[in-house]
C-alpha cells in the first residue's frame, strides 16, 4: 500500500516536472528553434535559444550565410544570446550546432531566395476575360414542329461546362461565328464535329443543329459564352519582372461555376462610384465603372485559383507606396495589427487598419492562409466589414506584403480569409517552391 502511494506520488512529482521544463523559456526556445529557414538575399534574422552555454556553430557555405558576422566555417557561440544570420547570395546550405563540439543539438537547413520586392496595389481594376474556347452555359429546347422540341446538344451529351475548342478542326474562340457555321452546317446536313475539353480530358463529339420554326434559323440547343467581366483588386505588381497579381481568387464562370480558361484578356483602371454595405447573411459589393478612357494596363495569362496574373506595361497609377516593399514568407506572419490597402471612392487608395488573428501552417497552396479582421472604424463604417469587390486588397504587415484578402464569412462580414503572398508569386511565375533539396529560382519573366 505505501509502495503504490510512493509510485504515485512520483509520478505526480514528474509530472508535474515535466510541465514545469517544458513551460520554461529554454524549452520553448529549444522547440520553436526552425529546422529550417527562407530568407531573402540581404536579409538577416536572428535566432533565439535562451541556454546558458556556448556551442559550436558550423556553416557549410558562408558565401551563402554568414553567423554573427563570422566568415569563419566553425566558431564558438554564446546560446544565451541571439544568433544573427545574415544572408549574402542566393543558394541553400547548413547550419550545425554542437554542444562542446561533439554532442549535435540543432540542424538548419537555410534556404536563400533572390531578393524580391514589390509595388503593393489597392487600386480597383476592370478585368475583361476571354476563354481558351467556348463554354457550355447552358441547354435549352428547339421547336422543331408545331409540338415538339428537342435540343441536339443535351442530346448529343454536351455537358454544362464544356469547353469547346475546335469546331470542324479550327481553334474556336468566337461565339459571333459559331451561327455562321452552326447554318452551313444544318443546310448541308453535315454534323458539326466538336472538340471540347471536359475535366482536363479532351473528347469529340458530332452535332447536328436542327431548324428551329419559330426563329427560322438553324441551332444548337444550348447556351454559350466566350467572355467575361468584372471588378477586383489589384494586389501586387513587381517592377523586376512588369508581372502584376490581382483578386486573390480564381474568375469562374457565373452559370456553371467553373473556372474560366484563360484565352487572353486584359485590365483596366476602373473609377469606384458606390459601396453596398456588408450586413450579417448578406454580403455588400463595390460598384464601380471603368476609367474615362478604359486605358489597358496589363494582359491576362493565368486565371488560378489564387487570381489572375500577367504582364502590365507600366508601373500602376494612384499607388499608395510609390516604392517596393519586401515580400514576406508565410512563416513570417504573426498574429497581430496589419493594414490593407483598398478603395472606397474614385481611385484613391487608402490605408486600412486589420488585425490578423489567426495564422495556418501550409506546407502547400491554400486559399486560407490566415483570418483577419477589420478593425478601422472609417472602413467598418462606410462598407460594414469585407465587400465583394475587395478581393485581392494586399494585406502589410511590419513593413513587408504578407498576403492579399480572398474571402468574406458572410455570417460576420467584418471578418474573412486571407491568402498569402508567397502563393500569389508562386502562381505569377515570380518564384517557385523548391522541392526535395532544390532552392528557390527566380523565374525570368519577360
Amino acid at each position: 500500500m505505501q509502495s503504490n502511494k510512493r509510485k504515485r506520488l512520483f509520478g505526480l512529482l514528474l509530472v508535474f516536472f515535466v510541465c514545469l521544463v517544458s513551460m520554461s523559456p529554454p524549452f520553448q526556445s529549444f522547440a520553436s528553434f526552425p529546422q529550417e529557414l527562407r530568407l531573402f538575399s540581404g536579409q538577416g534574422k536572428q535566432l533565439q535559444l535562451t541556454m546558458p552555454v556556448s556551442a559550436q556553430v558550423t556553416v557549410k557555405d558562408t558565401d551563402i550565410v554568414k553567423v554573427n558576422g563570422n566568415a569563419e566555417h566553425s566558431f564558438q557561440v554564446n546560446l544565451n544570446e541571439p544568433i544573427s544570420l545574415q544572408s549574402d547570395h542566393s543558394g541553400q546550405t547548413e547550419m550545425k550546432l554542437k554542444l562542446f563540439g561533439a554532442i549535435p543539438i540543432k540542424t538548419v537547413k537555410v534556404n536563400v531566395v533572390p531578393d524580391l520586392k514589390v509595388i503593393p496595389g489597392g487600386q480597383t481594376i476592370g478585368v475583361k476575360i476571354k476563354s481558351a474556347g467556348i463554354l457550355v452555359v447552358g441547354h435549352h429546347l428547339v421547336t422543331v414542329a408545331s409540338e415538339q422540341k428537342v435540343s441536339p446538344g443535351e442530346e448529343a451529351k454536351i455537358q454544362v461546362g464544356d469547353l469547346i475548342t475546335k469546331i470542324n478542326g479550327k481553334d474556336s474562340k468566337d461565339v459571333s461565328k459559331v451561327a455562321e457555321l452552326v447554318a452551313k452546317s444544318g443546310e448541308s446536313k453535315n454534323p458539326l464535329v466538336l472538340q471540347i475539353l471536359r475535366n482536363n480530358q479532351e473528347i469529340v463529339v458530332k452535332l447536328q443543329p436542327v431548324y428551329d420554326v419559330v426563329d427560322k434559323s438553324y441551332r444548337l440547343g444550348l447556351y454559350i459564352r466566350d467572355s467575361a467581366a468584372g471588378v477586383g483588386t489589384l494586389t501586387f505588381y513587381a517592377p523586376d519582372q512588369g508581372v502584376y497579381g490581382a483578386l486573390g481568387h480564381v474568375i469562374t464562370d457565373m452559370d456553371t461555376q467553373t473556372p474560366i480558361i484563360v484565352g487572353d484578356g486584359d485590365i483596366v483602371y476602373s473609377n469606384v462610384t458606390s459601396i453596398s454595405k456588408s450586413r450579417g447573411g448578406d454580403p455588400g459589393e463595390k460598384h464601380a465603372t471603368l476609367y474615362k478612357d478604359s486605358k489597358i494596363i496589363g494582359n491576362i495569362e493565368r486565371n488560378t485559383a489564387f487570381g489572375i496574373f500577367g504582364k502590365m506595361y507600366a508601373a500602376p497609377d494612384h499607388s499608395l507606396e510609390k516604392e517596393a516593399i519586401p515580400v514576406a514568407f508565410a512563416e513570417e506572419v504573426k498574429e497581430g495589427p496589419a493594414q490593407i490597402y483598398t478603395v472606397l471612392e474614385g481611385q484613391k487608395v487608402e490605408k486600412f487598419d486589420i488585425q490578423v488573428v489567426h495564422v495556418s501552417k501550409q506546407d502547400v497552396p491554400g486559399t486560407k492562409g490566415m483570418v483577419i479582421k477589420i478593425t478601422d472604424p472609417r472602413l467598418l463604417d462606410k462598407t460594414g466589414g469585407i465587400v465583394q469587390g475587395m478581393s485581392g486588397s494586399p494585406i502589410i504587415q511590419n513593413g513587408k506584403l504578407i498576403g492579399a484578402v480572398t474571402h468574406v464569412f458572410v455570417n460576420d462580414p467584418t471578418s474573412g480569409y486571407g491568402c498569402y503572398i508567397e502563393w500569389m508569386l508562386q502562381d505569377s511565375g515570380i518564384i517557385l517552391r523548391p522541392t526535395s533539396n532544390d532552392a528557390y529560382k527566380e523565374s525570368k519573366a519577360s
